[in-house]
């Protein structure tokens, strides 16, 4: 969906413990994608994305990173597959509006009666009151 001249990678140091390869490779991944200037996304597409993605994007670009990973290539797919998901939800149209409904006449009557039906049912049970 997202054409790759719009992307921008970065590459640094994982955290955490390591073993030989600890201070020397590259694996975490962080991938930048500019959502204000993209041309990937039409008008109203495109508001609703930034509209939706507001509180993620910083100055219109939109940032994921990946460390899960040993290898650099696989934290490339796993944030590609993130930034991916992220913008086709936010691409997705809205739900449809709920339409209230009106619960029936027999549904109510139905309920109260099965909770005549157990209060009388725990009623039984009581020890009697002399």
């Amino acid at each position: 969906m997202l054409p790759a001249e719009e992307l921008s990678w970065r590459f640094s140091r994982s955290s955490g413990p390591g073993g030989q390869g600890v201070n020397t490779a590259d694996s975490r991944v962080e991938l930048s994608w500019d959502a204000e200037r993209s041309r990937a996304l039409a008008g109203p597409l495109r508001e609703r994305v930034l509209e939706q993605l507001q509180g993620r994007l910083v100055d219109g670009v939109l940032t994921v990173s990946a460390a899960q990973h040993r290898q650099q290539v696989r934290n490339r797919a796993v944030a590609r597959e993130r930034l991916a998901a992220l913008v086709s939800a936010a691409a997705a149209p809205p739900p449809a509006a709920r339409r209230a409904t009106r619960i029936s006449a027999g549904a109510r009557r139905r309920r109260t009666e099965s909770k005549q039906a157990r209060s009388s049912t725990k009623a039984m049970r009581r020890r009697p009151d002399w």
